[in-house]
């Protein structure tokens, strides 16, 4: 940089030629910009503010398909109401085999236990839900489609919104209520340690309509302790588990488990798994545990 001397002896310093070009390009963009609001007055802005509702386009093959889906499952709801499964659905505890990693859980040693993790064993296990006192079902698929009597049936369970699961007792009247939704519906009987951990984890209780975490056994005492003499967490599991007098007041207690997805958004969109299969919904028996599990 030159002296002050070499700037006409006023003892100002000089600007870097550097700055002298940012300001250049900045007035000069400026400039650009004014000019195009003239021309553009819109500009980029976005079409629908904050304030706004947003317009949202639905094609029309998209209500074609829904109509049509919305038939089929009507007609299909006056079918099994009028003459039942008939051979979809077995009255006979169906057992099927099933291979799964041979881990002993007492291992101590970790190369016992690393190579017990390559080996499988042929385990037995329920294919449906006949013989149970108890199931768990949870929603899998959206209104999209979906009949009215449909939706009122999965009402009348609890069943509001995609990926809640409900504790029921499995008689004969719910075995026909999930028949009649069951491509919305995948139910199975639950383990003892399945029920421990969604409640556990996932619990909420019913309190004056509100959505209460059971952070606190004195919340379960209070609503359930002077009806069924529940008190505590493990009071709640056994009854839930094993279908006892206050199973009805406890599963009304518990607010429908909110669990996650199965699929993520990625899956879904650009993948195109989408939810509700063929291999996912219905009576899935003892298979519900690995399912529900990965929504916990």
């Amino acid at each position: 940089m030159a002296s002050s001397d070499n700037n006409g002896g006023r003892g100002l310093p000089l600007v870097p030629e550097a700055v002298l070009k940012k300001r250049h390009d900045m007035d000069e963009m400026k400039a650009h910009r004014a000019a195009q609001a003239i021309a553009n007055p819109r500009g980029n802005r976005k079409v629908f503010s904050s304030k706004t509702k947003m317009v949202k386009v639905i094609k029309p093959e998209k209500f074609v398909s829904r109509g049509r889906s919305r038939r089929n499952h009507e007609i299909r709801y006056n079918r099994v109401m009028k003459k039942g499964m008939q051979k979809r659905a077995s009255n006979h505890k169906i057992v099927k085999s099933k291979e799964v990693p041979a881990i002993a859980d007492n291992t101590e040693d970790r190369s016992v236990a690393a190579a017990l993790e390559e080996e499988t064993k042929v385990v037995k296990v329920a294919a449906n839900s006949v013989g149970s006192d108890v199931v768990f079902a949870v929603r899998i698929r959206d209104g999209a489609g979906m009949s009215r009597k449909v939706r009122k049936a999965l009402s009348n369970m609890r069943l509001r919104s995609v990926n809640e699961g409900v504790f029921l007792r499995y008689d004969e009247s719910t075995r026909k209520m999930l028949h009649l939704v069951e491509p919305f519906v995948a139910y199975g009987i639950p383990s003892k340690s399945l029920v421990t951990d969604l409640i556990r984890q996932r619990g909420h209780g019913k309190i004056d309509g509100k959505r209460v975490p059971l952070t606190d056994n004195t919340i379960i005492e209070k609503a359930l302790g002077d009806e069924t003499g529940i008190i505590c967490v493990e009071d709640l599991v056994h009854e839930v588990y094993s279908v006892g007098d206050g199973f009805g007041a406890a599963s009304a207690f518990l607010w429908p488990f909110r669990l996650t997805a199965s699929r993520s958004k990625f899956q879904k969109e650009k993948l195109d798994q989408k939810d509700g299969g063929r291999d996912e919904y219905g009576d899935r028996g003892e298979e519900i545990e690995d399912y529900v599990r990965n929504m916990l």
